[in-house]
């Protein structure tokens, strides 16, 4: 009897795998290729949560894998990636079929969460004219204190030497 986890109630896990396609494959074939690995998730039980279509990227070092006892060198890859729920058990054989798959330089797959884990960049304004706050005591006014400059000079002494 095939023990499934959907049917025990069981949440799939979520992952993540992130690839490099060859760049041998044709801007026709890329469709193709990207949807038979949608394909091949689904087929193993999986559900698809986002994804994105492979783009070719300039790689940060030459990669190399042997392909049919031939080393083929890439400087340049199609990168994607689909983050997808699935059984903790059907990822082994995920694995398998995405390494003999010769299209696939490399991939690693992660666990990850379902939300949308994507930094957003945020604009911090600095304003080079803000002071910093000066705070009271209770009590104190400011503007009656003296200002002692050997004083503050000395202060400023101590804390550049650390």
């Amino acid at each position: 009897m095939e023990n499934n986890s959907e049917d025990l109630g069981i949440e799939p896990r979520i992952y993540e795998v992130g690839y490099l396609l060859s760049p041998s494959i044709s801007l026709e074939e890329m469709p193709v290729i990207y949807s038979k690995l949608k394909d091949l998730v689904v087929s193993l039980g999986g559900e698809i949560i986002s994804d994105e279509m492979p783009k070719m990227i300039t790689l940060a070092y030459t990669m190399y894998k042997v392909t049919q006892n031939v080393r083929n060198k890439f400087d340049t890859a199609y990168f994607g990636w689909v983050k997808f729920g699935m059984s903790a058990d059907k990822i082994g054989e995920l694995k398998k079929k995405l390494d003999i798959d010769s299209n696939f330089i490399r991939f690693l797959i992660l666990k990850t969460v379902k939300e949308n884990t994507i930094a957003t960049k945020r604009f911090i304004h600095r304003d080079s004219r803000r002071k910093m706050p000066i705070l009271k005591k209770e009590g104190e006014n400011t503007a009656s204190l003296p200002i002692d400059k050997e004083e503050i000079d000395k202060e400023i002494e101590a804390m550049v030497a650390i």
